[in-house]
């Protein structure tokens, strides 16, 4: 069991990586929303899994890794949801990136 979901765990994470390596340039060629969603969900994704790997590593004890996880998951569910705002409501990722390459 706990060997099977660390597998899958592992692969999904290779599997993000080599997607953020597609939307990367897809987000110079065809910027839209489906890729500004994607790089929101994709972005938040990997770095969740990437600071859940920090918390696993430095963070000891009960009490300290349940309220970091949770930090953890507060501060995922915030990005996402900030990322999508800025995507609806605003310019969104691909266009805002453009924007800073042209300063």
């Amino acid at each position: 069991g706990g060997s099977k979901a660390a597998s899958l765990h592992w692969t999904g994470e290779r599997a993000v990586s080599v997607l953020l390596l597609g939307l990367l340039p897809a987000a110079y060629l065809c910027p839209g929303p489906a890729v500004d969603y994607s790089l929101a969900a994709a972005l938040t994704l990997h770095g969740h899994w990437g600071l859940g790997q920090v918390i696993t590593d430095y963070v000891h004890g009960d009490v300290p890794i349940k309220v970091a996880n949770m930090g953890l998951y507060i501060l995922s569910g915030l990005t996402f949801a900030g990322l999508c705002h800025f995507n609806y409501h605003d310019v969104g990722i691909c266009k805002a990136v453009a924007m800073l390459w042209s300063l």
